[in-house]
């Protein structure tokens, strides 16, 4: 069963504020609808100020150098990274990384690496969320490599609820809407498979959606 308590509360960074102030006096900062396409680009430091982005990546068609939508193949769904957390995009032929706001009003601060020798308490936290970030990714390629669809889903689900699930009244939600077809793209399933298999979920009593379209997994299980 998920527990918040396996999951490692992420401190705020202790210079917090002065990092927002320096984003703003450089234009270092930017506010984005949802769904909106983040700028990204190689050898630079994002960190998420407000709301939550969504990773995505594809794999381009053979013999193509060019990231177009025409090239790539179906977008893979490859997680979230929240408020206070900071995310790199590392550039690797022949798969290509997009970033998208996954809520309203997300606000990311950007920088060089270099620039961090200014804040060294920043520079130590930003590497130990990545060390996080790194095992949370291992436990998601065990994940994906289980034979059955119904593991390889609550698999997921509990992974995501440990790392983001809010508690509520009768257990632990995500704090942002998932569709299905994300979720499919996650673990290598079908969306029609995954709304069959989210139904059998709810009707066991082990999941409940709550408004918005928020997973939430009930404790009572």
């Amino acid at each position: 069963m998920p527990s918040s308590a396996s999951t490692p509360e992420f401190r705020p960074f202790v210079t917090w504020q002065g990092i927002i102030d320096w984003a703003q006096s450089h234009y270092r900062d930017r506010i984005f609808n949802k769904d909106e396409k983040i700028p990204t680009r190689p050898g630079l430091l994002y960190l998420v100020h407000r709301g939550a982005v969504r990773l995505v990546g594809s794999a381009l068609a053979s013999g193509s150098d060019n990231p177009t939508a025409s090239d790539a193949t179906d977008k893979v769904f490859l997680g979230f990274v929240g408020a206070g957390q900071p995310l790199e995009i590392v550039a690797q032929s022949p798969f290509n990384f997009q970033v998208y706001a996954h809520v309203e009003q997300t606000k990311v601060i950007w920088m060089y690496w270099e620039e961090l020798d200014n804040w060294p308490h920043l520079r130590r936290e930003v590497l130990e969320i990545f060390r996080y970030q790194h095992q949370r990714k291992l436990l998601w390629l065990c994940i994906v490599g289980q034979k059955r669809t119904t593991e390889r889903l609550i698999s997921f689900l509990k992974l995501l609820i440990e790392e983001y699930g809010e508690a509520s009244d009768r257990g632990y939600c995500l704090p942002y809407p998932l569709t299905h077809a994300q979720i499919a793209s996650a673990i290598g399933a079908t969306r029609v498979t995954i709304t069959r298999l989210m139904g059998k979920l709810r009707q066991q009593g082990i999941i409940s959606i709550q408004e918005e379209n928020l997973i939430c997994w009930l404790t009572e299980r």
